[in-house]
């Protein structure tokens, strides 16, 4: 029963993390993409590692993959939004309805 729920898990984290690139590439800018990765990337390794410590039972090990857990699922959101909003502090413009194409940022406009 033990091994089911485990391999369900990091099943789930694996579809999670693909979902995740999925969205990093296909959709058409910075803030759906960040949103995209954020979100998926968070759960996804939180389901994973919570998988690994399920599969390996109560022992120091899974205590220490917890840990990286809970570090995880406090420093990815963190991190997600300080680039967010350092995108938006330089400007970086979202994607509308009325663009064909995904907006340039300001930086990459000064480097043509």
């Amino acid at each position: 029963m033990v091994d089911v729920l485990s391999v369900l898990l990091i099943a789930c984290g694996i579809f999670l993390f693909a979902s995740g690139t999925l969205g990093l590439l296909r959709l058409p800018d910075f803030y759906c993409r960040m949103h995209a990765t954020g979100k998926c990337d968070t759960l996804g390794a939180l389901l994973v590692l919570l998988g690994l410590a399920v599969y390996q039972g109560f022992s120091l090990i899974s205590v220490k993959l917890l840990f990286i857990v809970v570090f995880i699922f406090l420093a990815n959101p963190t991190a997600t939004h300080a680039i967010g909003r350092a995108a938006f502090v330089r400007r970086v413009r979202p994607w509308t309805k009325d663009s064909p194409e995904p907006p340039a940022s300001e930086a990459e406009e000064d480097l043509k």
